[in-house]
């Protein structure tokens, strides 16, 4: 297990009072190892596990030649690119079970959508593209081409063949997936845990009456739901008070639960020192400012005792806290879950608006992305974007992030996006 030290040493540039947000990316990689125990899950458990094990398929799918449509199946060889072709109906091929007769030149089968493809037939022409008349169909000129509407034995996947591999997060296509073979159960990685408290006197639980300079704890709740979203055992620790008494059986009690821990307050310059001196005292901890808005102010590293614990220090404030999560603390945990494909996908679209931005620092700008009339995607931002401004996370459905050498956006200029869905 490397230190913190000797992971910065490996990062040319490591500067942790101005960091970039690619390099927080690039050490929490080389920080955090995925969990190895394996479980068997049945498929109406597994959505959002990860797959500890490549999935081989036991048989081909589809397991037959069959029809992708309701119509007619006859050899495609007879079709001529200017004439109509008029064929005789000599039979019906029923999805379930197959059509045993033989298929001359001039004739064809009516067929259902998935029945197997009779023997010579490789062609199928959709009812409503075709005429009847009594037990003869005609096929307009230049409607298809030989091999049109055949689904091949094997096209989907191959016996023998990998269907998914270890590392896939299964999703709910992927399930189908798995269905569609016949398979019950899948090897899963376990379920990561992950324990997460709030830090501060002045933070309320609910339930609890006002009181002056006092606030809810908002942080609480979204972390959990956000942690819920990516599937983590989530260990609700509550509100932890300024005291090292409560600070130290916090973090031990952490430790000895969870994979990973989460808090929120108590890095930022001038705030108690309680916060960053347990840290200190009881791991391995190093503490960023990083280039970015919102959220700079960021604590990484392990709780040691009473055994090595990632821990990650968000900032306090509520939208701080959710960007810091999707930029870092989400790609991480998808790592420590097993995960192989943990980068969040960015899409591109068209500002609508102008945007401020200095180089130097990546920005999160909360944004609502819509479709342009021509299909292309445009994005906007919420307005005002404060990092206690919670309700602007509500209104958005997704981040438009300006990378750090970014400068102002004009409109009309493309910008990058990574969506909410499923994951907010």
């Amino acid at each position: 297990m490397k230190t913190l030290e000797q992971i910065a040493s490996e990062l040319a540039g490591y500067d942790p009072q101005a960091l970039s947000a690619d390099m927080v990316n690039d050490f929490l990689a080389k920080l955090v190892e995925p969990v190895t125990q394996i479980e068997e899950s049945v498929i109406f458990n597994a959505l959002g596990r990860v797959l500890a094990a490549d999935i081989i398929s036991p048989i081909s799918v589809p397991p037959h030649d069959n029809s992708a449509m309701d119509g007619y199946a006859f050899a495609g060889a007879q079709l001529a690119a200017s004439a109509p072709l008029s064929l005789k109906v000599i039979g019906t091929a029923l999805a379930g079970k197959a059509w045993s007769g033989q298929v001359q030149p001039g004739e064809c089968v009516r067929i259902m959508t998935g029945a197997i493809m009779p023997a010579g037939l490789d062609t199928v022409v959709p009812q409503e593209l075709s005429t009847v008349v009594g037990d003869q169909v005609t096929i307009p000129a230049g409607v298809l081409q030989a091999g049109d509407n055949h689904r091949r034995l094997g096209e989907d996947l191959l016996q023998g063949q990998p269907a998914l591999q270890k590392g896939a997060l299964l999703t709910p296509a992927a399930l189908g997936l798995v269905a569609s073979l016949g398979i019950s159960t899948v090897p899963v990685l376990r379920r990561l845990k992950v324990a997460y408290f709030s830090t501060g006197d002045e933070i309320l639980s609910l339930g609890e009456p006002p009181r002056e300079g006092a606030v809810y704890d908002s942080n609480r709740y979204t972390v959990f739901g956000l942690l819920s979203r990516l599937g983590c055992q989530v260990i609700d620790m509550g509100v932890v008070r300024d005291q090292p008494e409560a600070l130290h059986a916090a973090f031990v009690q952490a430790a000895l639960e969870a994979d990973a821990i989460i808090t929120s307050g108590g890095v930022s310059v001038g705030e108690a020192d309680y916060t960053k001196a347990m840290m200190k005292q009881l791991g391995d901890v190093a503490f960023w400012k990083i280039a970015m808005r919102p959220g700079r102010p960021m604590a990484v590293g392990r709780i040691l005792a009473p055994k090595p614990t990632v821990l990650f220090g968000l900032p306090g404030n509520p939208v701080a806290v959710m960007v810091t999560f999707l930029a870092f603390v989400r790609p991480a945990l998808l790592r420590m879950m097993g995960c192989t494909h943990s980068t969040p996908s960015l899409l591109t679209a068209i500002s609508t608006e102008a945007i401020r931005k200095k180089p130097g620092r990546t920005e999160y700008q909360r944004g609502i992305v819509s479709t342009a009339p021509d299909g292309t995607l445009q994005a906007s931002t919420t307005g005002n974007q404060g990092s206690g401004v919670l309700s602007s996370m509500v209104r958005a459905n997704g981040l438009i992030v300006l990378p750090h050498a970014q400068g102002n956006v004009a409109v009309g200029d493309p910008v990058s996006v990574m969506m909410f869905d499923g994951v907010v």
